[in-house]
């Protein structure tokens, strides 16, 4: 490789040629990427939701057990809460405990999305910081 360090007339002359090399490595690299993460996001495949977890239920008293049925009723434990309003009220009494109760969610295979999707919401603004969903074991044998 040589380099030119003068030129015989003394001037000095600009080169205003671009080195496109960097900029052909980046857009590489950025169509690579971009190649990778399209088909990730545009994904949206109808899916069943799992049967079963991994994590066996450790059931204890002052857990709370919120149940949702298809019609979106929400009981606590056994009793039916009568509104939302009436549930974040119960919620935010049992969020100061220390150690704060776990909440698990049983949710009617037949429920609306948007009725446990309030009941998630009433959680958090009770200020509950640990929710857990029940699921049952798939059918054996099958």
């Amino acid at each position: 490789m040589g380099m030119n360090v003068g030129s015989s007339s003394g001037e000095d002359e600009v080169v205003s040629a671009i080195n496109t090399t960097p900029l052909v490595d980046v857009m590489l690299v950025l169509l690579i990427i971009f190649l990778i993460t399209v088909p990730v996001v545009t994904q949206s495949v109808a899916v069943n939701l799992p049967k079963e977890t991994n994590v066996i239920r450790v059931t204890k008293p002052e857990n709370i057990e919120l149940s949702v049925t298809k019609d979106g009723d929400v009981y606590w434990n056994t009793v039916l809460v009568p509104d939302n309003e009436a549930l974040v009220e119960r919620l935010k009494k049992v969020s100061v405990l220390n150690p704060q109760p776990e909440v698990h969610v049983r949710g009617d295979d037949k429920a609306r999305y948007e009725s446990v999707g309030r009941l998630m919401v009433a959680c958090q603004r009770a200020g509950i910081l640990k929710i857990r969903f029940v699921t049952e074991p798939p059918a054996r044998g099958g």
